[in-house]
Formats: structure tokens, sequence, C-alpha cells
């Protein structure tokens, strides 16, 4: 954790930015009735239940000392997905000599997705 810290701590140059990656499944939902509506003195009312309408994945990477944020969405969560995701990355630094990419050691971050 103290190397991760450290990474943090340099200063800012844009020939060697840090960015950080992470991506989250969401499960995509709809209500399966129209909420009722409001009625003077009454709190708002919604229904529990839900229909399922599938999954989706994002990915999302910041530039924490700079700002920047960069989102994609895909249908899943695969190799070839996150590796464009990373090359999405690298267009988006073309004067970088390096790229500090902290991330966590998902089985699909090896190497040999890219």
């Amino acid at each position: 954790m103290e190397q991760v810290l450290d990474i943090y701590k340099r200063p800012y140059t844009p020939e060697r930015p840090v960015v950080c990656m992470d991506e989250s499944p969401k499960q995509l939902i709809a209500d399966s009735r129209p909420p009722e509506k409001l009625r003077p003195g009454q709190p708002a009312r919604q229904d529990y239940e839900y229909v399922r309408l599938g999954v989706c994945n994002i990915f999302m990477a910041n530039e924490p000392i700079k700002g920047k944020r960069y989102v994609q969405i895909t249908e899943q969560k695969t190799k070839p997905d996150w590796a464009k995701f990373i090359k999405h990355l690298e267009n988006q630094y073309p004067k970088a000599e390096k790229i500090t990419l902290v991330m966590d050691n998902f089985k699909t971050h090896v190497p040999g997705a890219l």
C-alpha cells in the first residue's frame, strides 16, 4: 500500500501521468409497475419489485492531479474489452513517455490481454 501512496505523491508531469483505473459491473433494471401518483400529505411510494434487463460493465479511469476522467461502458468485462479501454487511455496521452496505471489485480488485467 505504501508503494501506491508514494506513486500518488509524485509531482505532475505530462510526460509521465499517473492514471487510476477500475471497473464495476452494474445490473440494469426497470420498474415492474408504474409508480403511484403523489397525493398531498402522503409520502412517495415506490414498489420494490423490478424487471432485470441484463448487466453492463463500466470502465473508469481518472488522473487525480489533472482532474481528468475517462469512462467507457461495455456489455461485458472481458480481456479484449479491457485491452480496448487501455488503448483508449493510451491515445489520450500522445506525448507521454510512460503512463503509470494504478489498478487492481483482476484476472483480465494481464499483459496477455494486450
